[in-house]
């Protein structure tokens, strides 16, 4: 399973307007739900109760928020980046830039571990991850997480 077969470049926001942990999610639950004609708010609740368990900050300037809902029929992927960074309470305590959303269907467990960790390999890469970061726009990011996603 390849992420570009998951994330559209419409899900791809290359500078957020977030200022909190709160406003990123549902940035990106707006930007995944937004031509599945689905209610981004059920989405974001199960984001917010999963980081209750533990931030999904992992540190280096990432956080991959995820959750699973019995409202969605296919695993869905978003990205967005923001160059001030936002406190996500991650385990580093720096601010996170780099967010990959993964929402999956309640019953996918075995499919949804798989994206994460695949979401984890990519951006466990330095150089990856710089990447992104200086990438000028949507299109860019598209194209550097395609050719990367080929790798794995």
């Amino acid at each position: 399973m390849r992420l570009t077969d998951l994330l559209s470049k419409k899900a791809i926001i290359s500078e957020l307007a977030s200022q909190n942990k709160k406003e990123v999610l549902g940035e990106l639950c707006q930007a995944v739900t937004q031509d599945e004609g689905l209610d981004p708010e059920p989405l974001l609740r199960v984001l917010l109760e999963r980081e209750k368990l533990g931030s999904t900050g992992i540190g280096d300037g990432v956080a991959i928020p995820h959750g699973k809902s019995d409202e969605i029929q296919s695993i869905f992927v978003a990205f967005g980046r923001s160059l001030k960074g936002v406190d996500f309470e991650s385990m580093d305590g720096q601010p996170a830039h780099l967010f990959f959303l993964i929402l999956a269907p309640g019953s996918s467990t075995g499919a949804h571990l798989k994206v994460l960790a695949k979401v984890s390999r990519l951006l466990k890469d330095d150089s990856f991850r710089e990447k992104l970061w200086k990438a000028q726009d949507r299109e860019s990011i598209y194209e550097l997480i395609a050719s990367k996603d080929q790798d794995f």
